[in-house]
């Protein structure tokens, strides 16, 4: 019996709790008598929106772990659905970072127009919150809830006494000035180029958000300073004085409410679809269940096809790695990566392709591979590309290889420089009295040894190597961005999106939707499917892989995605101190950094900074 039945074989009892989950009908949808109310349809955020599907997308529907794509395809529905009166976009617990606040926000702006009211519920309020908020036409909170707003915090750790402490001892080299990726790793505080370049990001990030809450609240710049001073710790009834939120009622008068603000008895709708396959899994029929779980599930565009292709994490060497069984997190492999990419070349009935970035970068040699592939795509279809929360280094370097450039707002961009290093255990095996005896052959067989630090001429010779990378880097950016201003922009500077509009870094403010749609339209589309990439892998694949993850050879990565062994107890405990939130900030950079484990030359922007 093959690996991928046996693992079908384990996993049945979960599907099918999870095919049972996927058959409930839309609410309120066509219950007899209740036509003539107003359909307001509510959208429920809860913890992470994931950017990509999970691998097990295909046997789901979209209410079970919506991607960032399907909230706003489904608000976007509701904008073209006559019948539809509004939109409840209830917040439980979500975990939205300012990118996607933006996106979501131009989506209820797109609803606004179209003449459908727009209502956010949450039992509590912060930043991201109130900034989502501003766009609706009615903020609404729990009374008795708690507001938040205080401006903007930003915290970056400096872990050279850290690892000098446990034994260990970082060489570390960069090739730009503003790069600063190296000197969290080889010193105590900031130089003072990476604090002009952190501290200038954090000036535009800021002031993203103050202009959003300004405009979006009719609020003056004294109001706001005066609303960040009262609301640290308030309930809801100050932030309603304070001009932040509209209406403040219990949950069960939420229905009430809506009644008299569209001025008619309402009925209720999911905002979000039932996709998926479900109605292929006859739990009736086991054996033919079974068969189609071991299936893989097939991918192959029916008719014309935007592809978005994501690159969502730390880009590495090789195959992609998931973030376990409902994805969020994991790495991006070069060979996943190009294997899609030449998959969505040869196929006729796409028609142009999104690149959808979300990444700090990673390794040289891995964004060099993803570089060629979308310019070999490119070749045949037109290539944009949209930048999520993040295309820095690595990620930046991808960006450059499509034809046009979305950012949001928010978006960081940037970080063209390269950073390289090693890690010396001598500290270490004092400590625990091991003796290292080491064996060389080779004239260069000991450069990345445990023991001792690097000689002057192995600096020399690891820089210029990194020079060369940088060299390529730019060329590829310059190439790319007719009319950058290296000078301006290199070096390892960083910037937000719409900073970047103004230095040529990228062409338009727009979030994934309005790049799909000026895609679609600039190649004469009206409709169209959207379909994702790299594809969904099979069941047995997935579980498989899962399972594999449990045994791991000797000297193999780890993934602290994974939740397995020491890197699963560090991944909880970080959780656990940071909140999700504030991990997620930390986990893709530390990912791309420990590609330096296997490149000493890396495209990365592995700073520890925690945004609150």
């Amino acid at each position: 019996m093959s690996r991928s039945w046996r693992s079908v074989r384990m996993f049945v009892g979960v599907v099918a709790v999870a095919a049972g989950m996927c058959s409930a009908a839309w609410a309120g949808e066509a219950a007899p008598g209740r036509q003539d109310r107003s359909l307001v349809r509510m959208l429920e955020l809860n913890g992470a929106i994931p950017e990509r599907p999970s691998p097990l997308a295909w046997l789901m529907s979209e209410k079970d772990n919506p991607t960032l794509r399907a909230v706003l395809a489904s608000l976007r529905r509701a904008r073209d659905d006559a019948s539809v009166a509004g939109i409840v976009i209830r917040l439980k617990d979500a975990q939205l970072q300012t990118a996607q606040v933006e996106e979501i926000g131009s989506a209820i702006t797109a609803l606004r127009s179209a003449g459908k009211k727009v209502y956010v519920f949450s039992e509590s309020y912060g930043p991201a919150e109130l900034m989502l908020g501003s766009y609706a036409d009615d903020v609404i909170a729990q009374s008795g809830g708690g507001v938040m707003l205080t401006g903007m915090h930003m915290e970056e750790m400096f872990l050279a006494d850290t690892l000098a402490w446990v034994g260990i001892k970082a060489d570390m080299v960069q090739v730009g000035d503003y790069k600063g990726a190296g000197e969290q790793m080889g010193r105590r505080s900031p130089s003072p180029q990476w604090e002009q370049n952190i501290s200038g990001l954090l000036d535009g990030l800021y002031a993203n958000m103050r202009q959003r809450l300004m405009t979006g609240r009719n609020l003056s710049s004294d109001a706001l300073d005066r609303a960040m001073s009262d609301l640290w710790l308030a309930d809801a009834d100050e932030a309603k004085k304070a001009g932040l939120v509209d209406t403040v009622i219990d949950l069960p008068g939420l229905e009430s409410h809506l009644s008299v603000s569209l001025g008619s008895p309402i009925r209720w709708g999911s905002a979000l679809a039932e996709k998926g396959r479900k109605d292929s899994l006859a739990m009736s029929n086991p054996l033919a269940m079974l068969s189609k779980l071991a299936e893989t599930p097939d991918h192959a565009p029916t008719g014309p096809t935007i592809a978005v292709v994501h690159i969502d994490g730390a880009i590495v060497d090789g195959d992609s790695t998931s973030g376990g069984i409902l994805g969020g997190g994991g790495n991006v492999g070069s060979r996943t990566i190009r294997n899609a990419l030449e998959e969505i070349r040869d196929q006729d009935l796409i028609k142009g392709v999104v690149v959808r970035i979300n990444s700090p970068g990673g390794s040289a040699t891995a964004s060099e591979v993803i570089w060629t592939g979308i310019r070999r795509v490119s070749e045949r279809k037109p290539v944009w590309v949209s930048v999520g929360s993040m295309a820095a280094s690595g990620g930046y370097y991808c960006a450059v290889a499509g034809d046009r450039i979305f950012v949001d707002p928010s978006s960081i961009v940037g970080s063209i420089g390269v950073v390289g290093g090693r890690m010396s255990l001598d500290g270490v095996y004092e400590k625990l009295k091991v003796n290292v005896v080491s064996r060389s052959r080779g004239p260069r067989s000991d450069l990345f040894r445990t023991t001792g630090p690097w000689t002057d001429q192995e600096i020399v010779l690891v820089r210029e190597k990194m020079a060369r990378t940088y060299d390529l880097f730019t060329r590829r950016v310059s190439a790319g961005r007719p009319g950058i201003d290296l000078s301006k922009t290199a070096e390892g500077r960083l910037f937000t999106g719409n900073q970047a509009i103004g230095l040529k870094m990228a062409d338009e403010v727009g979030g994934l939707s309005s790049a799909i749609e000026s895609l679609a339209s600039s190649v004469g589309l009206s409709n169209y499917d959207v379909q994702d990439y790299p594809g969904p892998k099979g069941i047995g694949e997935t579980i498989g892989e899962m399972l594999g993850g449990f045994v791991s050879a000797p000297g193999s990565a780890v993934s602290w995605h994974t939740g397995v062994g020491l890197a699963g107890d560090f991944a909880a405990a970080g959780r656990a101190l940071l909140g999700e939130r504030a991990w997620r900030q930390v986990r893709d950079p530390l990912e791309a950094f420990l590609t330096i484990r296997d490149e000493p030359v890396l495209l990365t922007m592995p700073r520890v900074l925690i945004f609150r």
